[in-house]
């Protein structure tokens, strides 16, 4: 089995789930470690990165950032899964809605927003997934949820009388439902509607022009210049804070020792979670500064060769 390490972004392509990507990205590099970093509906496309070998380890970091998209939704058409795949569920014949309208209603989204799941989601009620439920046809209650809309962006808006389209880009936190976003501005606009599409165009602080489609993956497999174009593991975390420990005390860093704040360069704000490295940049791992004492102790640690 191959054992590539790094972050791999991957340019969804429609029609694969997340796991599809996975699976076929484990049949190209021939390993079985990876994971991905946020899941993507089958008809949405865009960036997914991909955490190869011990890179799977910093999921959890990178799923943490905020994610970009850009998308469209369709006025006066409401479905039951709030995107087109769904069952029709309202038709309005006529829509009245202004530019300067949508631009103020979309100004009113930025910010902390409440969001009730939809009931086609992946989230699970007594162990159960919401979209199974759905199928069935049942609807259960939902608890909203706060995320955060950090910008909201109109890119185009067209005026049809039947069906106003409303483009946008919206960077958002970690669990933003696009799908009800679209559904909540056609409400705040006093009309249904439904996404029409939807790209991810921002993930992990990766772009879409880092990203390869699954025929380049195979590509550079075959030719063997894959691992150089790899992002490394620490480049991938490089919103966390880097430090440097002390030469003499690498070796107890690399043991899981806790460090005195003092052998850390510099000072570790308390309570953060940080990037270590030895004097010659070796990335050793993440770490956390104690919030009272100051003193780092390891979170993840990356032992050379393994």
């Amino acid at each position: 089995m191959n054992s590539y390490e790094g972050i791999l972004p991957i340019l969804k392509p429609a029609g694969f789930t997340s796991h599809d990507v996975v699976a076929k990205s484990r049949g190209i590099l021939k390993m079985k470690r990876i994971g991905h970093t946020g899941t993507l509906d089958p008809a949405v496309t865009g960036v997914l990165p991909l955490c190869l070998g011990r890179a799977t380890r910093m999921v959890e970091y990178l799923q943490e950032l905020p994610k970009e998209y850009e998308a469209t939704l369709i006025l006066g058409l409401a479905t039951d899964t709030e995107d087109m795949t769904g069952n029709v569920l309202e038709r309005m014949e006529q829509v009245s809605v202004t530019e300067a309208e949508v631009r103020e209603v979309l100004a009113k989204f930025v910010g902390t927003i409440s969001q009730i799941p939809p009931m086609y989601s992946a989230l699970k009620l007594d162990g159960k997934r919401l979209y199974e439920l759905a199928r069935e046809g049942k609807t259960v209650e939902r608890q909203p949820r706060e995320v955060t809309i950090h910008e909201l962006e109109l890119l185009s808006f067209i005026p049809d009388p039947v069906h106003p389209r409303i483009s946008f880009r919206t960077l958002c936190s970690k669990g933003t439902y696009i799908r009800t976003l679209c559904v909540d501005i056609g409400k705040a606009l006093g009309v249904p509607a439904v996404m029409e599409q939807l790209k991810r165009t921002m993930s992990a602080g990766i772009r879409e022009d880092r990203c390869l489609t699954l025929e380049q993956l195979s590509e550079q497999v075959g030719n063997g210049t894959l691992a150089s174009g790899l992002i490394p593991v620490d480049e991938a975390v490089n919103h966390l804070p880097a430090h440097t420990v002390q030469e003499e005390k690498v070796k107890a860093a690399l043991q899981g020792q806790r460090l005195s704040h003092s052998v850390v360069h510099p000072s570790a704000t308390p309570g953060d979670t940080i990037r270590l490295y030895s004097p010659e940049q070796q990335f050793l791992g993440i770490y956390r500064a104690d919030e009272t004492t100051g003193a780092v102790t390891p979170v993840k640690v990356f032992l050379p060769g393994q």
